[in-house]
């Protein structure tokens, strides 16, 4: 399951017991994912366009809580992989529309829901969460990505002053004739999630970062380690070939005695680490005194 529908998930569940929060959660599903239309009369309704069977049970149960009827109708989108989208028809009944801010006593579209309706922290976080149910979508790591889709520069500028008052960041970008609200980093997409209330998404998305940052240190320590090895290896086979060049060209007795003991030890063992080499001198010496040793022995065998 995507990650995005997972946090959908969590969040369509999130019990709202208040219900200045149930009225901030249905504003931002209503300006985030809905349509209005004018019925003449001076009378409007509402059209909930959404990606998620569970989305629309929440919009649904909100709705019901106010005593507003509504049914779901489901329909597949021809493009983009022919998805089921699910649909709510909302009509203006005891004045919920204008109570979530969607239009004002006149019946006339609003950009953003009135301040008020905003007011509290726990509205602010219901407000996230509609939002993030209405038009939201998440990458997981290793390229982690949170935005939600605006029609109106309002609209992202609502969020994102929404979420900066519950210590969380959003940024805003225009894209098209949309504008986003968006936030980049495991720890800004976090702190998001948290305030709308997917704390275990918040939780699982830093695990995953946690996972794969050291999977990729224990990758780059084991490849630092080969080259290592390989380097290691190279080093002694070339002192094991100097060592040979010399003894054939009967040069090897005519080495000073520290010279010619390292040399023997490389040529008696050659698959030893250079510490290793080091200790079966006698006396024992360093390792950089025995790397000192062998690269004389090399220079004198490329005469």
């Amino acid at each position: 399951m995507p990650f995005s529908e997972d946090v959908r998930a969590e969040l369509a569940a999130v019990a709202s017991e208040r219900e200045c929060d149930r009225l901030a959660e249905l504003s931002a599903l209503f300006h985030f994912a809905g349509r209005l239309h004018l019925c003449g009369r001076g009378e409007v309704a509402l059209h909930l366009d959404l990606a998620s069977a569970a989305v629309a049970r929440r919009a649904f149960s909100l709705l019901r809580s106010f005593g507003v009827g509504s049914e779901i109708r489901t329909y597949r989108r021809r493009a983009f992989g022919r998805d089921t989208r699910y649909q709510l028809h909302v009509e203006e009944e005891a004045g919920l529309l204008a109570r979530t801010g969607i239009v004002d006593a006149r019946s006339r579209p609003r950009e953003r829901p009135p301040k008020s309706l905003l007011g509290r922290g726990c509205c602010r976080a219901a407000y996230l969460r509609g939002a993030l149910l209405a038009a939201g979508s998440i990458s997981a790591p290793p390229s982690p990505h949170l935005e939600i889709r605006c029609e109106s520069r309002a609209g992202a500028e609502t969020l994102a002053a929404a979420a900066t008052a519950e210590g969380a960041e959003l940024r805003i970008a225009e894209r098209g004739e949309q504008f986003i609200a968006y936030a980049k980093g495991i720890d800004r997409i976090a702190d998001v999630l948290a305030v709308a209330g997917a704390s275990d998404a918040a939780l699982a998305l830093e695990e995953r970062a946690v996972v794969g940052s050291t999977r990729a240190r224990a990758n780059r320590l084991a490849n630092a380690d080969h080259a290592n090895l390989v380097r290691a290896g190279r080093a002694a086979h070339e002192q094991v070939e100097a060592v040979r060049r010399l003894q054939r060209r009967g040069r090897l007795d005519e080495l000073s005695h520290p010279l010619r003991e390292v040399a023997e030890l490389r040529l008696k063992n050659p698959s030893l680490s250079l510490r290793d080499l080091a200790r079966k001198c006698d006396p024992p010496v360093s390792k950089a005194t025995a790397h000192r040793r062998l690269q004389s022995v090399l220079r004198l065998a490329r005469r």
